[in-house]
C-alpha cells in the first residue's frame, strides 16, 4: 500500500498526487514511469514520474481522469492509499551536456517533461520551455518549469494566457532566432507529430515521449506497438522516448483512435 501525502487539484479532471514510495524515489531518473493500481480490482495505469524527493521518500504523479480507474485515483485524498505502485520502469532520458534545448509540453505532457527540464538545466544546458494548452486553466506546473528554464513561452489556443496559437508556433519562434541543439516534445500524439515535422524542416534532432499509448507497461499486451525507423518497437520497454523523426505518427494516431 502506498500512502498519498498531498494532493493538488490542477483542473476539474487533473490532479497532482505526492505518494510515499521511498525505494522508487531513490532510484527513479527522468523519463521513468510507474504502474499504478488504485485498489485490488483496479486497472493498471502507467504514469510518468513528474518529480521525486529522496529525503521525504515521495514521488509526484499527475493524473488525468479519463476512464473509471483514473477517475477513482483522482478522487483519492491525502491519508488514503494506492494499492500498488510498481517501478521505476522504462528507459531513462538521455540528458545532453550543454547546448540549447527546447522542451515543449502540451497539457498534462508537462508533467513528464518537468524532470527532463530540471536535469537538462543541471547538466549545463540552456533550457527554453514551451508550454501549451487549450486555455489558461489547463497550463500546469508553470512555476516549477520556470525555476529550471532560462525562458518560458506559453501558448494557448484561445489566447487566454501567453501567446495565442499552437505549440509549434512557439517552438518555431525560437528556431528562427537562434541555434537549437535538441528539441524534446511530450504531449498529445498529434502535437508531437507536428512538432516533429517542424523540427525536421529545421534539421534539429528531436526526442518524443510516446507514453500516451501505453496500457500494460511491461510489454505483454502489445498495445503500445509503434513503428520506429521501419521496425516495430514497444513504448513501455524500448522507450518511452524515441527519435521523433523516425516515428510513424500516422500509424500511432490510427491505433489511438481504435480505443474510441
Amino acid at each position: 500500500m502506498f500512502k498519498i501525502i498531498s494532493k493538488q487539484q490542477f483542473s476539474a479532471n487533473v490532479v497532482k498526487l505526492e505518494v510515499e514510495a521511498p525505494r522508487i524515489a531513490s532510484s527513479r531518473r527522468p523519463g521513468h514511469f510507474v504502474i499504478v493500481i488504485n485498489d485490488e480490482h483496479g486497472e493498471r495505469i502507467p504514469l510518468t514520474i513528474a518529480d521525486a524527493d529522496t529525503k521525504s521518500g515521495t514521488i509526484t504523479l499527475v493524473v488525468q481522469a479519463v476512464g473509471e480507474s483514473s477517475r477513482r485515483i483522482c478522487e483519492l485524498e491525502p491519508g488514503q492509499y494506492l494499492h500498488d505502485v510498481v517501478g521505476p520502469l522504462g528507459r531513462a532520458t538521455e540528458i545532453r551536456q550543454g547546448g540549447t534545448v527546447v522542451c515543449c509540453g502540451g497539457g498534462v505532457g508537462v508533467a513528464p517533461l518537468l524532470p527532463i527540464i530540471k536535469a537538462m538545466k543541471q547538466a549545463g544546458c540552456k533550457v527554453i520551455s514551451v508550454l501549451a494548452a487549450r486555455t489558461k486553466d489547463l497550463i500546469i506546473l508553470e512555476e516549477q518549469v520556470r525555476e529550471y528554464s532560462d525562458e518560458v513561452i506559453i501558448m494557448t489556443d484561445d489566447g487566454s494566457y501567453g501567446r495565442k496559437g499552437l505549440v509549434t508556433e512557439g517552438v518555431e519562434s525560437v528556431l528562427q532566432r537562434e541555434h537549437v541543439d535538441e528539441v524534446v516534445t511530450i504531449g498529445p500524439a498529434v502535437m508531437m507529430k507536428f512538432v516533429s515535422l517542424l523540427t525536421k524542416k529545421y534539421d534539429v534532432p528531436t526526442v518524443a515521449s510516446l507514453n500516451t499509448i501505453m496500457v500494460d507497461g511491461t510489454g505483454m499486451c502489445g498495445a503500445c506497438r509503434v513503428t520506429v525507423d521501419g521496425k516495430t518497437r514497444f513504448v513501455c520497454i524500448d522507450g518511452p522516448e524515441f527519435d521523433a523523426h523516425k516515428v510513424d505518427f500516422d500509424e500511432m494516431l490510427m491505433r489511438l483512435r481504435s480505443y474510441n
